[in-house]
């Protein structure tokens, strides 16, 4: 396989940036912010294959459709069973233990009953983040997270030509209680398995914020509101560098908490897995063998950890998209995967990876790919349009 070191890297990359400044990959590319007006709430569409009267059956997948509005609850072995149109362009979703689920939106974080399958409220964010439009330069809620308790929701908010917002959200008032800066674009965010720390991916400033997560109390009145008394601290997480600013692919997208130490594990490339201890900001870089470019991560409790391999950004270097299944010794499997795909959730059994197909650029396809853990065998399920969030309830 054909390799190539971080300086040949960037001279691909720095003559790319002169044609694709700003260009992202679900956040790697051109963007194609359409103009759309803010929808008023509608009501679930009917389905066809269960009454929506039916309780939804645990181990069902529910994704975020970017392309529809709408979230899908995905059945996983036949497919979809419903939809629920949410806001426009969702991205980031997180299901709590009540079956409450917050999906990341351009006009508010919606709040869905994922047991009788309809949208519930819809948050508008504090942050002003200009008109609501689509495309992968959209502003408004991208990465989303609950709280170990589920009292509080945290979710990066996206503003066009700026640094970011973590809104902070009452999840029983349902209303925002604080607002913390972060850096450019939060792709993901996550929370430490004790609940005192908050840590924003922050796509296009090549970093993490860490914030202290304060716990505000619940203000009636929107001029009591709690602010956080702590500064956020912001980490750079470049093991290629900064080379190429805005239009670089070498940047950090999603992350996921490692149960053993609460350490952030960062995939780039397939070549490089940054391990961040987000209270020194040092970070030690492992090696990875799928050599694509990297996006969705997840880790199960039993510290392995799932990656996801978009697709090659240099087609004569790079390998197609595929699942890293990475063990906590760090011994990996490589399973390609047919076309491009963002991100990933496990069954509570192990036994099955669900990987979405959706994308914010041209290429995408409507489903999932089901991996089986075991043998790495890999069948296709249909999806809503452009699926990127998962989760399994």
């Amino acid at each position: 396989m054909k390799r190539r070191t971080a300086a040949a890297r960037r001279v691909v990359l720095t003559a790319a940036s002169a044609v694709l400044a700003g260009a992202v990959l679900a956040g790697c590319g051109t963007g194609d912010d359409v103009p759309a007006s803010s929808t008023a709430p509608e009501p679930a569409r009917p389905n066809a294959t269960l009454p929506t009267t039916t309780k939804t059956p645990e181990g069902t997948l529910l994704v975020a459709d970017f392309g529809s509005d709408t979230v899908t609850f995905v059945d996983p072995d036949k497919g979809p069973i419903d939809s629920v149109r949410v806001g426009k362009a969702p991205y980031g979703l997180a299901v709590g233990e009540d079956g409450r689920a917050w999906v990341a939106t351009a006009e508010g974080v919606a709040v869905v009953d994922t047991a009788a399958r309809k949208r519930v409220d819809r948050i508008p964010y504090e942050t002003e983040t200009g008109p609501v439009t689509t495309g992968e330069y959209r502003g408004g809620g991208m990465g989303i997270a609950l709280a170990p308790d589920g009292r509080h929701v945290y979710v990066g908010v996206n503003v066009p030509d700026g640094n970011g917002v973590l809104e902070v959200i009452d999840a029983d008032e349902r209303e925002v209680t604080d607002t913390v800066p972060v850096g450019r674009r939060p792709f993901d965010v996550d929370v430490s398995k004790d609940g005192r720390e908050v840590y924003a991916t922050d796509h296009d400033s090549f970093d993490v914020t860490v914030v202290r997560a304060d716990s505000p109390k619940s203000k009636k009145s929107k001029s009591k509101r709690s602010r956080s008394k702590s500064k956020p601290r912001r980490i750079e997480v470049a093991p290629y560098g900064t080379e190429g600013g805005l239009g670089s692919w070498l940047k950090p997208h999603y992350a996921a908490v490692r149960p053993a130490d609460g350490k952030l594990l960062l995939p780039f490339e397939g070549e490089k897995l940054v391990v961040l201890d987000p209270r020194t900001g040092e970070y030690d870089v492992e090696k990875m063998t799928a050599n694509t470019h990297q996006h969705g991560v997840t880790v199960t409790d039993d510290g392995t950890l799932y990656a996801v391999g978009t697709r090659p950004i240099d087609p004569d270097a790079d390998e197609g998209p595929s699942l890293t299944v990475r063990t906590k010794d760090g011994k990996e499997r490589v399973i390609p995967l047919d076309g491009p795909h963002e991100d990933v959730a496990v069954s509570g059994d192990g036994r099955a990876a669900y990987v979405t197909g959706g994308f914010t650029r041209d290429g995408y396809w409507n489903g999932i790919s089901v991996v089986d853990t075991d043998d790495g065998s890999v069948r296709r399920l249909p999806a809503g349009e452009r699926p990127l969030g998962i989760a399994v309830l």
